[in-house]
């Protein structure tokens, strides 16, 4: 089956290609839904792609209305969408009186003429409903229908009819005299326009499509400066950027040995936490070290001014004010209840692209979640880390959180279970003191640290101090100084008595080695003593000897009478 790109992001994503070619398409909506506009903007499509000229019969409106509508649109710029693009004035007069039968041959007659002189292979029927309205009963208006299908199908047009459809219940359903037309068509395409809790959301479903896939759910649907764009991003999930392992810094030295280097280039980073937990205050160090390195970066704040961010993050040594007058940095200011989830995605991405952004910082992403978005937020989210993720932007986002267990919680948007890198930041509140806490729960990819860390703010800047634990206890604050000096002056006075431990073994050990010299010499003494007894024992023998020889010598004695002395 040949299809006709519609050239509108996301619609050509949910049928897979594009309209049938050659066959008839239904767009049926409420007032402000976007028919008239999805019809043209297929149109000018046509022209723009391929060249192929279009028809546009319009029921309801005149001509010059529907161009001058349509002029804000970038897509209307084009000239040659001006020159390819042929309109067909066909509102009934408001003074026509019906006399006898009425039927479409006519009409019919004259578009064809149109289609024969411009060669156009597309052609729009706006406002279908309008001139049905006219036949006088159901069975006519049938019969009519049937012979405008039929006579499109035989010249292979691809046509477009809009319709009016009853906005009386939860779903949209087409008027009870159309009913048939979703049977007859080739594919019907129905858009809601709804405000819920004050806030406008329009939605696009393809309800059937015969011969082809399409995706069944229905998607949200933006009209912006680029006419209409259908928030549906499955493929992007399967496009964008080669993995690397290039680190950024966070803007804070603790924290990026904490993550081993800092977060990844192109990751999607979640900071988490109460109000006050200075959410802010990392999302503007981040910013601080993206300009350094020469990033273009964007910080969109749903809380703040512009303004007011830099003077407050100047307090703690983040000077914002240069990157800002540099080009570097570009500070937006947004309020969630100014349009709806997807209204403020797309102005993201405008604002993104404009800037050329390479780190996108938005505080906080929960905002996006308030009233009347709460059930598109997550779809917001999530298509956004997407669309990041496919440029190669890092994301910082930060999510708002009451005083939870965030591993069972998670966060308002669920973005936490998608998010590659999850920080979050609490309160710890001992002694009348509320200090600042941060976790890292996950970082895909990487070794990071289990503990929790003190979170400190000062004039000279942002750090992490290890948490102290003391006891069992986790300290913080003037109770952590308190229990450390109290530690330091427990381990002075330990050390002096170790000290004087120390000096009186020694002062004992040389009175004892005192003793062991005295004893000493006493032993060498008696062992002197002993020895010159034994000399003189020894001297005094060696002296009766000689003294015996020589009587013995002097008496002239001979041998016999020394015997016999002997």
């Amino acid at each position: 089956m040949g299809k006709a790109p519609t050239g509108i992001a996301g619609l050509d994503e949910i049928t897979r290609g594009g309209l049938p070619a050659g066959r008839v398409t239904l767009i049926e909506g409420g007032p402000g839904a976007g028919k008239t506009l999805l019809a043209l903007q297929t149109l000018a499509h046509g022209v723009a792609a391929d060249g192929t000229p279009g028809i546009f019969v319009a029921f309801e409106e005149e001509p010059a209305r529907i161009r001058a509508n349509c002029s804000g649109f970038a897509w209307a710029d084009d000239g040659a969408w001006k020159r390819a693009t042929f309109f067909l004035d066909a509102q009934p007069s408001p003074d026509l009186v019906q006399v006898g039968s009425f039927d479409l041959g006519g009409l019919l007659a004259a578009v064809g003429a149109l289609v024969q002189e411009t060669g156009a292979r597309r052609i729009v029927f706006d406002s279908i409903d309008v001139v049905l309205a006219l036949l006088p009963d159901a069975a006519t208006r049938r019969r009519e229908l049937y012979r405008l299908h039929r006579w499109l199908l035989e010249r292979q047009l691809t046509a477009i009819l809009t319709a009016k459809a009853a906005e009386t219940g939860p779903a949209a359903q087409p008027a009870p005299s159309l009913g048939f037309l979703q049977f007859m068509v080739d594919c019907a395409i129905l858009l809601r326009h709804e405000v819920v809790a004050g806030i406008s959301q329009r939605s696009l479903r393809v309800l059937k499509y015969r011969g082809s896939a399409f995706a069944e759910n229905q998607a949200p649907l933006l009209i912006g400066a680029g006419g209409i764009e259908v928030a549906f991003a499955a493929s992007q999930r399967d496009q964008g950027r080669q993995v690397t392992q290039e680190r950024i810094s966070t803007g804070i030295a603790r924290l990026d040995a904490m993550l081993e280097g800092g977060y990844h280039r192109g990751a999607s980073v979640l900071v988490s936490g109460a109000p006050g937990t200075a959410k802010t205050t990392l999302c503007g160090s981040f910013a601080d070290a993206a300009c350094r390195r020469g990033e273009q970066t964007l910080l969109v704040s749903f809380d703040s001014r512009g303004d007011e961010i830099i003077r407050n993050l100047a307090s703690v040594a983040i000077h914002l004010a240069p990157h800002v007058e540099s080009g570097h940095l570009r500070i937006l200011s947004a309020r969630s209840v100014h349009g709806s989830a997807e209204a403020h995605l797309m102005w993201l991405k405008a604002a993104a692209l404009a800037h050329g952004t390479r780190c996108l910082i938005i505080d906080p992403l929960s905002a996006l979640s308030h009233d009347g978005n709460a059930g598109l937020a997550h779809g917001v989210a999530e298509r956004l880390i997407d669309w990041a993720k496919a440029r190669d932007m890092t994301l910082l986002c930060t999510s708002l959180m009451g005083q939870m267990n965030p591993e069972q919680e998670g966060t308002p948007l669920q973005v936490s279970t998608i998010a590659d890198t999850w920080l979050h930041l609490s309160y710890v509140v001992r002694a009348g003191e509320r200090n600042r806490a941060l976790t890292i729960i996950k970082s895909r990819g990487t070794g990071h640290s289990s503990q929790v860390r003190e979170l400190l703010l000062t004039r000279q800047g942002v750090t992490l101090e290890d948490v102290y634990r003391s006891d069992g206890e986790v300290l913080m604050g003037t109770m952590r100084w308190a229990r450390e000096n109290e530690d330091r002056l427990r381990i002075a006075a330990e050390a002096a008595e170790t000290e004087l431990q120390r000096l009186k073994l020694e002062a004992e050990a040389a009175e004892i080695e005192g003793r062991l010299v005295l004893l000493r010499r006493q032993l060498e003494l008696k062992q002197a003593e002993a020895a010159a007894l034994r000399r003189a024992g020894e001297v005094r023998s060696e002296d009766h000897r000689r003294t015996r020889e020589e009587l013995g010598h002097r008496r002239m004695a001979d041998d016999q009478m020394e015997v016999a002395d002997a």
